[in-house]
């Protein structure tokens, strides 16, 4: 419970609201008249409020007045005219949690000329609760805002806290940009169950229990992964021939390589949002 705070968000995209619908489908917010999102596009306003009740706007500045909490939702590529805009506008003693991909701590400190800001990086899995989410606080954050933002981030899924800033731009490659890999792999599984011979229905239905189920196992083991799929690799058996073709294809590789290419992309996006005027 956030005790009846005023919650505002700046930006009502996608991530926005998937944690709009969390935040009051968990009763984590029980008056959708405390949210107040900001959105340039008057249409997107219109269906925040008539699908979750929630108040809009389309100036920024009119929806952080009197909030306790602010969540900056806009793209890393228009954060810096966001944080003109906002600049000695946001009260005193409110938190900003931000999810934009790649803005630092600092960057969004000395953008906003405020001091108490936690940068975070979910994924898209918060649409079911299920979501993973990394986050940092700058030193100006209190105990009770520290503990707001746990209790919002919690309503999404799992939350981790690090010290270290930087662990974030690797989350954001490993956890957020990574369902994007697993989404590949998932449907790459579905289509060779298609060609084999399967309806899509059943190819789809049997791909995600086998993932679901080996990642129960590994939640329930805490057994290695080499260990597990040794588990079920018979010599000269099925799973080894179909090892063989993925170490062939370079599989391991490609993947590692587009986790570092998606935390490469990542720091490129926070340069780009930190290019303000003072």
């Amino acid at each position: 419970m956030l005790e009846n705070l005023q919650i505002a968000f700046i930006g009502g995209g996608t991530m926005g609201e998937m944690i709009i619908s969390r935040l009051l489908s968990t009763k984590i917010v029980q008056k959708a008249d405390l949210i107040i999102v900001s959105d340039p596009v008057s249409a997107r306003c219109l269906h925040l409020e008539r699908e979750y009740g929630v108040r809009t706007t389309t100036s920024n500045i009119e929806a952080v007045l009197g909030t306790s909490i602010v969540i900056l939702a806009v793209k890393p590529q228009v954060l810096a005219e966001v944080l003109g805009m906002l600049k000695d506008k946001i009260p005193p003693n409110t938190l900003v949690i931000s999810i934009v991909s790649g803005a630092s701590i600092s960057s969004l400190c000395q953008g906003l000329n405020h001091p108490a800001v936690v940068r975070t990086m979910p994924n898209i899995a918060v649409q079911v609760g299920h979501g993973t989410t990394v986050w940092s606080a700058s030193s100006s954050v209190t105990e009770i805002q520290r503990s707001h933002t746990q209790v919002i981030l919690q309503a999404l899924g799992k939350e981790f806290v690090t010290q270290n800033e930087h662990y974030l731009d690797m989350a954001t490659a490993l956890s957020s940009a990574g369902t994007g890999f697993i989404f590949l792999y998932i449907e790459a599984m579905i289509d060779a169950g298609v060609q084999m011979g399967l309806t899509r229905t059943q190819a789809q239905e049997l791909t995600l229990h086998t993932i679901a189920g080996s990642v129960e196992l590994m939640f329930q083991t805490d057994e290695h992964p080499a260990v597990l799929r040794n588990k079920v690799t018979s010599p000269g058996g099925v799973t080894a021939v179909g090892l063989y073709e993925l170490e062939k294809g370079g599989m391991r590789t490609l993947i590692s390589n587009a986790v570092l290419a998606a935390l490469s992309r990542t720091q490129q996006l926070g340069n780009i949002g930190i290019r303000f005027d003072l």
